[in-house]
């Protein structure tokens, strides 16, 4: 069997146009069902493979979608922290479901032209971005101009660019409001209030206590990263000369973090301190005490990330959506 490896020899072999095989390999439905099953079944034949990357270029399509995590704040953070994997995974499933691929990149970032070129290589149909790190800026200027582009992470007031997040002023004030409810008066705020998901859950938090009388929560820059917020967090509850009553972490992982601590302190999640954390992972459910979180839906995050970029794509100027937190109560408060 002499093998094929054109489009123009398949058509002079099946008797039709080029335009014809091409539309018939793409499953087309232009083409009638019995002409498109019998070039296909002469391309199998004769092992025939349409070039894919030739195709993407007439079309201008590549039926990929970039998915990036930059980490302008937090260099130390990897893509196998448990936030990124849960979000990747349902990213991939959502995706795949529409028939996109995904290529993913970690970035940090060393100009302000990261996002440009990869809104300009070529290579993808549009970008989802999870978190927007310090950098809110370049994420409003490039959405500016490039429109498939959805970030995961907060929304603010004269934002360029669409997200999709919970009200994390919010969760922050569900999380304090929900301490200062079970008694607690000395509260803590534990992380790095640089990124703007972060910087909103800590106003959250100081609203709750100012409508208490309470003051200002104690903040600590706690790291994104267990294995950097563990000696701070450690060395925080340790050396305080008067220890926080409750606790309100930007991240679970930072709970978790806070949890191990305490352990390692003979103190402990609820008697000692009460913790709450941030995100509603999976994980939270199996700490020792199970943690207390404010959920942020992730499955539906995801969902709706990957609705708006396809209607980008499309052409329609998609606004963003900000999703309503939820206090899961557990044992660690």
């Amino acid at each position: 069997m002499t093998k094929i490896r054109n489009i123009k020899a398949l058509a002079e072999l099946a008797g039709v146009s080029t335009g014809t095989v091409s539309r018939a390999l793409a499953g087309s439905e232009l083409i009638s069902r019995n002409t498109r099953e019998r070039i296909q079944a002469l391309a199998r034949e004769h092992g025939f493979r349409p070039n894919i990357l030739a195709r993407n270029l007439r079309i201008q399509r590549t039926n990929t979608i970039g998915v990036l995590i930059p980490l302008g704040h937090e260099e130390g953070q990897h893509i196998s922290d448990p936030f990124f994997i849960t979000m990747l995974g349902l990213l991939a499933d959502k995706l795949t479901e529409r028939g996109y691929d995904l290529l993913l990149s970690r970035v940090i970032p060393k100009d302000d032209a990261w996002l440009e070129r990869f809104a300009t290589s070529g290579r993808v149909d549009g970008l989802i971005v999870i978190g927007q790190s310090d950098q809110a800026a370049t994420l409003d200027a490039v959405a500016a101009h490039y429109r498939p582009l959805v970030v995961w992470g907060g929304h603010s007031a004269g934002q360029v660019h669409c997200s999709v997040g919970s009200d994390n002023r919010k969760g922050g004030d569900l999380a304090a409001s929900h301490l200062i409810a079970l008694g607690c008066q000395r509260i803590a705020f534990l992380g790095d209030p640089r990124a703007r998901e972060i910087e909103q859950r800590l106003a959250g938090a100081r609203d709750a206590m100012a409508r208490a009388g309470l003051g200002e929560p104690q903040v600590v820059p706690a790291h994104l990263v267990a294995e950097a917020a563990h000696p701070d967090i450690a060395r925080f509850l340790g050396s305080a000369a008067e220890r926080p009553q409750g606790i309100v972490a930007a991240s679970d992982v930072i709970a978790m973090s806070t949890l191990r601590a305490l352990s390692e302190l003979g103190l402990s999640a609820p008697h000692d301190i009460r913790v709450v954390g941030y995100d509603g992972l999976p994980m939270g459910e199996n700490t020792v005490p199970q943690l207390t979180t404010i959920s942020q839906d992730l499955l539906g995050g995801t969902e709706h990330m990957v609705d708006l970029l396809m209607r980008r794509i499309a052409g329609e100027d998609a606004p963003s959506v900000v999703m309503q937190p939820e206090l899961v109560r557990r044992a660690s408060a």
